[in-house]
């Protein structure tokens, strides 16, 4: 799930929680600047072939998570080839929060500079009741000095990740079919034309339904009770609101909004439901749920409902999977590897889903540059590696995220007052819960050499 609602104010419940005890663990709007090659990133659609094509490393997606590895990979002098089921980039959704340790990843993959001066940076946090009640407000550098956070288009994300790949690095139009490992160690991939591509290294970055997963046994992510409404709303003439993240708790419902640029919102309302319910289409019906949800809730983010054009509107149930120590299979398996969703879809409520993705990805490109040139075993040692750095971080963010959502989703009537008058107030500390955000990494630095040609599309 590439977009997300979160800020450190769905954490707000969690704080005290925390303080005296221990979790166990389409009219198309209008785009932003953003630097794009002469030749677009694009690929013709791949015709049947009899023969096989070798490739060292294949990514399987090419969003977040798929992009970042390869051009982490890239900047340490590593070719991949990305194939992609759709015939572009992905860029539906509307905006996901990075905090400081996305931006950190960012930039040591050289694009955040270029990614900052198109969002505004967010200063601040404010909780309001559904009456429209302030019922407290943060400002971030006094919480938690060095803390980051800007609410990033994710179209403009994903292209901006692409630009950064050599000419022919992704592969459209190529759904995975088949996957199967051979008797030489190697993986082969059918495509559902029939184009077959054997690789010496899978990395599964195909998102929260990935055939991969499934593949390596991992079960479906579980629906967790509650799904949302997400949008962009569009200010022509300007957007009216302070760089600040705000909340608004109902009783079953929350809802929030943060500004993304000068001209643009982001906003959602979450909401219990038994069931994830049935796929909506009918964009008109969707902005009316979601509307009907909060009619009696502040003017302000009915207006941005309402600025938001319909075909932008999405529904999604959130899910997660959490890893359990010996229950859940591996994150790589002789040869294939899982990063991102694929691997921990877990909630936004913390606004980490992209950010640990982003940090799979440089995490794994860098054990994976020691391990190349060393031969398999190496490279599982690096999988191995790898699943047990990343898995103690993951499993327990994936854990928190579910009870976070949980706790604010609360609807009975005595608890959603003792969280407007008393917890929320008097006993949130913001400080402590953003500590996971302090993630360091360094820039990545080149240590196999360049090939001399750009990447060569595979020919049909």
């Amino acid at each position: 799930m590439a977009t997300t609602f979160s800020s450190p104010s769905c954490l707000l419940l969690l704080s005290v929680t925390q303080s005296h005890s221990t979790i166990k663990t389409k009219p198309k709007l209008p785009l932003l600047p953003t630097r794009i090659r002469a030749n677009p990133i694009s690929s013709s659609t791949p015709q049947p072939r009899s023969d096989v094509r070798k490739e060292e490393i294949v990514v399987v997606g090419a969003g977040i998570a798929g992009l970042a590895t390869a051009v982490s990979l890239h900047r340490l002098g590593i070719r991949s080839l990305v194939i992609e089921q759709g015939e572009s980039l992905r860029t539906g959704g509307t905006s996901l929060t990075l905090f400081k340790n996305g931006w950190g990843v960012l930039d040591a993959i050289g694009v955040g500079e270029e990614l900052r001066p198109q969002f505004l940076q967010i200063q601040g946090l404010r909780v309001k009741a559904d009456d429209g009640r302030v019922l407290r407000s943060f400002i971030f550098e006094d919480e938690a000095k060095g803390q980051e956070v800007r609410a990033v288009e994710r179209r403009v994300l994903l292209e901006t990740l692409a630009n950064k790949l050599p000419d022919g690095s992704i592969l459209f139009s190529s759904k995975l079919a088949n996957i199967e490992r051979t008797r030489a160690g190697e993986t082969r991939l059918e495509l559902a034309d029939g184009t077959r591509l054997l690789a010496k290294i899978v990395i599964g970055c195909d998102g929260i339904r990935s055939p991969i997963a499934k593949w390596m046994g991992f079960s479906d992510a579980q629906y967790v009770g509650h799904c949302a409404f997400r949008g962009l709303g569009f200010y022509p003439s300007g957007q009216p609101f302070e760089p600040s993240v705000n909340y608004i708790y109902g009783r079953g419902v929350r809802a929030g909004y943060v500004p993304v640029s000068p001209t643009k919102v982001y906003w959602f309302v979450c909401f219990n439901n038994p069931s994830p319910g049935p796929k909506m289409n009918d964009p008109a019906m969707l902005k009316k749920e979601a509307r009907d949800l909060v009619q009696r809730w502040p003017k302000e983010l009915l207006d941005i409902i309402d600025r938001t054009p319909d075909e932008t509107i999405i529904r999604t149930p959130l899910a997660d999977r959490w890893l359990w120590p010996a229950l859940t299979p591996s994150a790589s398996s002789k040869g294939v590897v899982l990063v991102g969703d694929a691997w921990h879809p877990m909630t936004p409520n913390l606004g980490q889903g992209a950010c640990c993705a982003l940090e799979d990805s440089i995490a794994l490109a860098s054990k994976l540059a020691g391990a190349l040139n060393a031969g398999p075993a190496a490279v599982d040692d690096a999988f191995r590696s790898y699943e047990r750095e990343r898995w103690a971080r993951v499993f327990q963010l994936t854990i928190r995220a579910n009870l976070v959502g949980s706790l604010l989703q609360w609807d009975n009537p005595v608890v959603c007052t003792v969280r407007n008058n008393i917890i929320v107030p008097k006993l949130v500390r913001l400080g402590p819960l953003l500590e996971h955000t302090n993630y360091k990494c360094e820039p990545l630095k080149q240590t196999r050499k360049q090939p001399r040609n750009k990447a060569a599309k595979i020919s049909v």
